[in-house]
């Protein structure tokens, strides 16, 4: 289906791929990993032929006449329909029925309405709503305007286009950043039995696990394909590094008998010869070369230096929205403790962040109450906090509009080191950070005070699987209470030991564990395909 060979690729002085190859068979599912920087969506744009490789003797070819399809960008606000727009993403039969309306010449009518049988036409509208109903949309949102949903919203529409298509060979890059746990959970389903081949750039290692046949690792410039996933090629890796390290210790060690034998003879006129055969065969010797782990920085969350007594924080009878015209929660009764590890689940737009807002104080309760000491601290953080830094401002700017005035610039600049900007990032603007730098720049300023409870919104969508897990490790080693809403389940099943579901104008503690709301999920899937 794909095949890569040779391929050498730079951007300005930055080599990103040197005689790089890899071959993708028909019906794979492949997940293309590699740490945020090394070309992972550089080759998608390659393989889409966006941008131009001049490398005269790189090749990236397909299979002939096979269809290429991917999300190009979110569906534009027309007075479109979402289903309308899912329609016509299959270019075929939106250009057949468009033809059928107009063609005179009965043989070319009949040619027509043939071909519109073999692609199943007239299933379409069914298929493309279940692709919709599984991203998330009702089917009141079928009919309405594209206008009218946000953006996030109409990223999801043109996700639907796409695997509503159906093209031989599926591109997606980072797909679940649009959706909440019941979306991933579809998609995952979605793609296990898509007929076709997939390649898919996703730091969320369950889904890794759970729906590719095979990974393809871009480490060190190359491509590496290996059967299995995310969790097989770890396995596979550590075990060619111990090889590795095998074989370079039993080189060290002829290598060390050879110089023995030289130093020993090399004076000697009846072993000269010897010795002067072993010194070429030392230096003909070609070091068996380790590749070296490239190191996370980890992620920190200081302590909190007072502690609380339970609860720390208690919402009881309040209602959450945005006006009397806007209830979102009615009735909530909820309790942080601390050390609870809280992860909050349901569908998107159901208010899990306007729950987390609520209690963050960012969201004025509409009735209610909510009880905590004076000195309690609430670290939040949300992705759309990413459009409050100010642009033109640099790591260290920030770092010192939020530390007191009187701190030196030392210190701020040692606070800067420990969030993991090292002394030429920590003069960056911050438009020019990654968004996994951005989010690291966010979570240091918001737990500069050493917040009691932490919440996070969302954290992951810009990270890679190594600064998740370093995320992880930081979450775990904070004694203080954690709330999350993440469509990540690695990191949810790594740090969360409670959950709250929010459905329905409810917010409750939920009884099972993520297993079992995986399974709600998928029953409740089967009921409105049923």
């Amino acid at each position: 289906m794909l095949t890569i060979s040779n391929l050498d690729y730079r951007v300005e002085a930055r080599s990103l791929f040197e005689g790089a190859s890899a071959q993708i068979s028909d019906g794979w599912k492949v997940g293309l990993v590699g740490r945020n920087g090394t070309g992972k969506s550089t080759l998608l744009r390659l393989i889409r032929e966006e941008i131009a490789n001049p490398a005269a003797d790189s090749a990236i070819r397909m299979s002939a006449r096979a269809s290429l399809g991917w999300v190009a960008q979110e569906v534009a606000p027309t007075d479109e329909t979402i289903l309308e727009v899912v329609l016509a993403a299959d270019h075929e039969r939106h250009a057949l029925l468009a033809e059928a309306e107009t063609a005179e010449d009965p043989m070319r009518i009949a040619d027509i309405h043939t071909r519109l049988i073999d692609i199943d036409a007239w299933s379409a509208e069914a298929r493309a709503a279940e692709v919709l109903k599984g991203l998330g949309f009702s089917d009141d949102d079928l009919a309405r305007a594209t206008r009218e949903f946000s953006g996030g919203w109409r990223m999801r529409a043109a996700l639907a286009g796409v695997l509503f298509a159906e093209p031989d060979l599926l591109l997606l890059d980072e797909p679940t950043n649009y959706l909440d746990l019941e979306g991933a959970a579809w998609l995952e389903g979605y793609i296990k039995k898509y007929p076709h081949t997939v390649l898919i750039v996703s730091h969320d290692r369950e889904l890794l696990n759970r729906c590719v046949t095979h990974t393809m690792a871009l480490e060190h410039k190359q491509l590496t394909v290996c059967p299995g996933g995310y969790d097989a090629w770890l396995k596979l890796r550590a075990m060619k590094v111990a090889q590795l390290e095998s074989q370079r210790s039993k080189q060290e060690a002829e290598k060390a008998h050879l110089q023995a034998f030289v130093d020993r003879f090399r004076a000697k006129a009846s072993k000269a010869r010897q010795a002067q055969s072993r010194v070429k065969k030392l230096e003909k010797m070609q070091d068996v070369s380790i590749p070296l782990a490239e190191r996370t920085t980890p992620f920190h969350f200081p302590a909190p230096k007072d502690q609380l007594s339970p609860p720390m924080l208690h919402i009881a009878g309040a209602d959450l929205g945005y006006g009397d015209d806007a209830l979102i929660l009615a009735d909530v009764d909820l309790r942080v403790d601390p050390e609870d590890r809280i992860a909050i689940v349901g569908a998107n737009g159901q208010g899990k962040t306007t729950l987390v807002k609520s209690i963050a104080g960012r969201l004025k309760l509409m009735g209610g109450e909510v009880t905590a000491p004076r000195s309690i601290r609430i670290g939040y953080f949300s992705q759309d906090q990413l459009d409050e830094l100010t642009l033109g401002d640099t790591v260290l700017d920030h770092v010192r509009r939020a530390m007191p005035k009187e701190t030196p610039v030392g210190k701020q600049r040692a606070q800067a080191a420990q969030m993991g900007f090292s002394h030429e990032k920590v003069d960056t603007t911050v438009e020019k950070l990654s968004g996994g730098e951005k989010v690291r720049l966010l979570l240091g300023l918001m737990s500069l005070d050493a917040p009691h409870i932490l919440i996070l919104d969302e954290p992951t969508s810009h990270l890679d699987i190594d600064s998740r897990e370093a995320l992880i490790y930081a979450l775990n080693d904070f004694p203080g209470a954690v709330l999350l809403i993440t469509h990540d389940v690695f990191l949810a099943e790594a740090t969360a030991d409670q959950l709250w579901l929010v459905k329905d104008g409810v917010a409750k503690p939920y009884a099972g564990d993520l297993d079992d709301y995986r399974a709600l999920i998928t029953q409740a899937d089967k009921r409105k395909a049923a």
